[in-house]
Parts: structure tokens; C-alpha cells; sequence
């Protein structure tokens, strides 16, 4: 029997709206409607890098224009609605699905526990018992608080002292947990004094841990290999992924064959029956142009992103500056449904400017004046959104992509 094609832009847009980005931008969120954003999209990277603003923050608003970072504080600090903790990198994460990290805590310790004796993290596991007693007598804790007395020339996980790695694994492990941020370093705190009670209290199966892993896991991506589905909350392995579809193919869950960009070779997936049967009544994204973090979950998969979109990506952080094609820190431009270019731009706050250093469009994207005008109103926005006072542009800023 032949797997159903799902054209290119149906897949596109599938993935889309599975991101948030076919949402109303200009809807007032609110936080119970920030809550309900970052459960449908399943988790919020956070990263530290802060040339415009926070990953975390970015990716937010690129989806509702009215969030403020100081709801994303009240849902995490104050309310227990959020927690931080890990996917695939530190996250922000609904504390309604706290109950599936709790497995995930069980063979994270195995793992980290080799991984890091690997990487000669020497002293940490004699450190843990004496990491937990002070923060249970003393209350919470930042790694600063707990450092060994050796000065440190570098700043890399690589020179972590065995407290900092302590607190690293009890976190990774579910006995502690993120209470807050101060200057975006973390403060730990029991799990017991973070987390709800009524998130800590159950603890799934590894079946229905599965289940979930892997529903959710398609809800948000539309179109899926069982990788793909595995590697969305890294929870789950590859091989459990493979069985769960295999399993549920009379259970809602079909195989698909999903075209690649410009008509490219399809490839076989997995899609969810009801969506497939439901594509005619998925809405169409916002057309205006929207700046996306580097770490926006449209981008997390690049090889994904660029089988579906055409649009290659890669983060320059690590590269030398002279072998860079791009910028130290590009963020990607969405169009529709389109990924139509990248800007390199740098908040400088203390001249009050959100300064812009290049932008490259993919080939075949013309800058018309309606296109300019878009991408003035959102550079407009995030300049408000950071508190610059003007944006302004370098001589020569737009160049030729590639």
C-alpha cells in the first residue's frame, strides 16, 4: 500500500503551526495565555548568549508581539507553573509535565555519572551528600556560593570545580531544582521547594512515558521520522520511538511520504491521521517578517529546517571570525511561510541602539519596498521590546547571501 504524499508546503505549514508562528501575533497573552504558549510549543531553550536578547525571551516574542519577560519571571518564580531543566539544552518547561522528567532524572544518572568521569570531573560525586546537606540546612544556593578556593583562568564546564559539578548533577538528576536567576546564573534549591506537590507525586510508566514522549512530539512537529520524535524532548531513545510508531499504525498514526523543498526527493514519515485529514483548515502564518532567535525550535533540527525549508543554517559562535560566512550570531528571518534571510544586529544599550551590521536575503528573495517596510516594523518592534531608543544601520549592510 502506498504512504500518502504530503506536499512540501503542507508539511511547512504543519510544522508551523505546531510552532506557535501561525498564532495571532498581536493577541494580548497575559500569563495564563504565556502558559498556554509555552506548553504548545513543549519547552523554551535558554541560552546565554544576549547580543539583541535572551534566546528564551526571542523566541516568545516572536509568536505574541505583547509578551514581557517579567510574566515568563511570575510563571517560573512565583507561580510553579514553569520549571528549568533539560532537554536537549536547558529549557523552560510546563511544571505540568514535570511527572515525565522523573524517569528521565533515573537514567540521567547512570549516564552523567559515566559521562562526566570521562571528562575527569574529579571530587564531584564525594561532594554530593555535602552539596545537599547545606542547601537543606542553609537554603538555596548559586555555584559561586560552594567554589573551592582555586582561582580559575577559564570559565568552561571543562574547569568546573566539584561543587559546581555537584550542583550540575543533583539539577540534572531531579533533587534539585532552578528557584530563580540572578544575572542569569542559576540559583538551586531542593525540588521538594520548587516543583508542586502535585506535579512531584506521580511517576508514569516507561510506557506511557513513551506515549507521551512521542504524541507530543508529533503534535508539535506535524511530520516526523521516529529520530526526530526521539530527539524532540530527549527523553526517549531512537529505538523506543521506532517501536511506539510501528506499534500505534492502527492507532492513529500513519506513515507518510513528506516532499522536500523546491519539489525535492519525498522522504518517509510518521503524521497523526486527524491532521493529515484536517490539512485543508490549517491556517496560514501571519505574513509579516519576524526575527527568530538561532535557538528558536523552527531552527533546533537544521537539517530538518533545511529539508523542509530550503533554508541552511548554522551558528558561528565557535568559528573564527575570519572564516565566518555570516556574523558571530545571525538570527533568521521568517516571512509567512517562508524563511527568507538572516540579520546580524547587535543591541548596544548603552548608546540606546539596536544596531544592524548585515542582512543577507536567500537567493531569489528581492528586497521590495513592501519587504522593507515589513522588516522596519519589526526591527521596530524588537527595539521597543529591548528598550532602544533607535535602530540604525551600517554603511553597506545588506549584502549578498552565500
Amino acid at each position: 500500500m502506498s504512504r500518502p504524499l504530503i506536499r512540501n508546503a503542507e508539511a511547512c505549514r504543519l510544522f508551523l503551526a505546531g510552532q506557535g508562528l501561525a498564532r495571532p501575533p498581536n493577541a494580548k497573552l497575559g500569563d495564563a495565555g504565556l502558559r498556554d504558549l509555552v506548553e504548545d510549543l513543549g519547552f523554551v531553550q535558554v541560552d546565554s548568549i544576549n547580543t539583541v536578547e535572551r534566546a528564551h525571551h526571542m523566541i516568545l516574542f516572536a509568536r505574541n508581539r505583547t509578551y514581557k519577560p517579567a510574566g515568563l519571571t511570575r510563571l517560573l518564580e512565583r507561580d510553579g507553573v514553569l520549571f528549568e531543566n533539560w532537554t536537549h539544552d536547558a529549557a523552560i518547561i510546563p511544571s505540568r509535565f514535570y511527572p515525565f522528567w522523573k524517569p528521565r532524572f533515573q537514567r540521567e544518572a547512570a549516564r552523567l555519572r559515566e559521562r562526566w568521569r570521562k571528562w575527569r570531573r574529579d571530587g564531584f560525586e564525594e561532594r554530593l551528600d555535602e552539596v545537599l546537606a547545606r542547601i537543606r540546612d542553609g537554603g538555596p544556593v548559586m555555584a559561586r556560593h560552594l567554589g573551592d578556593g582555586r582561582k580559575k583562568d577559564t570559565a568552561g564546564w571543562w574547569d568546573w570545580h566539584p561543587s559546581k559539578t555537584a550542583l550540575e548533577y543533583l539539577w540534572r538528576t531531579g533533587e534539585l531544582a532552578v528557584a530563580r536567576r540572578e544575572g542569569f546564573q542559576k540559583v538551586y534549591d531542593l525540588a521538594e521547594r520548587v516543583i508542586p506537590a502535585c506535579h512531584r507525586e506521580e511517576t508514569p510508566t516507561a510506557e506511557a512515558l513513551v506515549d507521551w514522549a512521542c504524541r507530543g512530539a508529533l503534535d508539535r512537529l506535524g511530520t516526523a521520522t521516529s529520530g526526530e520524535l526521539a530527539a524532540f524532548w530527549g527523553g526517549i531513545t531512537p529505538a523506543e520511538a521506532a517501536d511506539w510508531c510501528r506499534e500505534n499504525l492502527a492507532n492513529g498514526i500513519m506513515e507518510v511520504e513528506v516532499e522536500g523543498a523546491g519539489g525535492g526527493n519525498p522522504r518517509p514519515a510518521y503524521a497523526q491521521r486527524a491532521r493529515i485529514e484536517s490539512l485543508s483548515e490549517l491556517p496560514s502564518p501571519p505574513g509579516r517578517i519576524r526575527v527568530l532567535s538561532p535557538f528558536d525550535p523552527l531552527l533546533r533540527n537544521r537539517a530538518r529546517t533545511e529539508r523542509l525549508f530550503g533554508f541552511r543554517y548554522r551558528i558561528e559562535v565557535f568559528v573564527p571570525e575570519a572564516k565566518r560566512q555570516y556574523g558571530y550570531y545571525v538570527f533568521p528571518l521568517v516571512e509567512g511561510e517562508r524563511l527568507i534571510g538572516r540579520i546580524d544586529m547587535i543591541c548596544a544599550r548603552q548608546a540606546g541602539t539596536l544596531r544592524v551590521k548585515g542582512l543577507w536575503l536567500e537567493p531569489g528573495v528581492r528586497f521590495t519596498r513592501k519587504r522593507q517596510d515589513s522588516l522596519a516594523a519589526e526591527l521596530d518592534r524588537l527595539r521597543r521590546f529591548t528598550g532602544a531608543e533607535r535602530v540604525a544601520h551600517d554603511d553597506g549592510y545588506l549584502k549578498v547571501a552565500g
